[in-house]
């Protein structure tokens, strides 16, 4: 059954993504206009469930250059950006193996640890890096086809300080199974 706080039968949590995508996207003055720009794209929402949203996301209000103001998120993806310095220490640190295939590239870490690693990869902002999946001891890494997983791997095994050893393993990884 769909509700106007559903919209085209949106969860709470893809209703909440696209408000983010639209506070990242452009200045949000009003709830009535996060609700209009929502039902442009085709969700229902009533200005009661925005603000919930609104709430839930942590969204404030900030002034604007000009004195106007609007709504930001203080951990909005855009502004999570981690440094080259934490993802060189976060993959140096825990990065143990790198192997690929096409146009995906698995980083190998101690078990439990592999979680550390994507959520550096996803707020790096790395070209080519579509997105990484974490287990327990291993990130999939998708990568650009332009790039490629080779080109990456090498990357990745480069910022990991185990650049040498990247060669040796996708080697090896290709010998395994093949």
């Amino acid at each position: 059954m769909t509700t106007p706080t559903q919209g085209n039968r949106l969860t709470k949590n893809q209703r909440q993504h696209r408000i983010t995508k639209l506070l990242e996207a452009q200045p949000v003055t009003s709830q009535a206009q996060l609700v209009s720009l929502l039902a442009e794209q085709g969700v229902e929402a009533t200005q009661t469930t925005v603000s919930r949203d609104l709430e839930d996301l942590g969204a404030v209000k900030v002034r604007l250059p000009g004195g106007d103001t609007a709504y930001a998120l203080p951990e909005l993806p855009v502004h999570q950006i981690a440094p080259e310095d934490h993802l060189r220490r976060v993959l140096g640190e825990w990065v143990v193996e790198v192997a690929y295939s096409g146009n995906l590239v698995v980083l190998r870490t101690p078990p439990g640890s592999a979680h550390v690693v994507g959520s550096a990869l996803d707020r790096s902002g790395l070209d080519g890096v579509i997105g990484t999946v974490a287990g327990d001891d291993t990130v999939l890494v998708v990568v650009d086809e332009e790039m490629g997983g080779k080109a990456m791997a090498a990357r990745l095994g480069d910022v990991a300080g185990i650049a040498h050893e990247t060669d040796l393993i996708m080697r090896q990884g290709r010998n395994d199974h093949g």
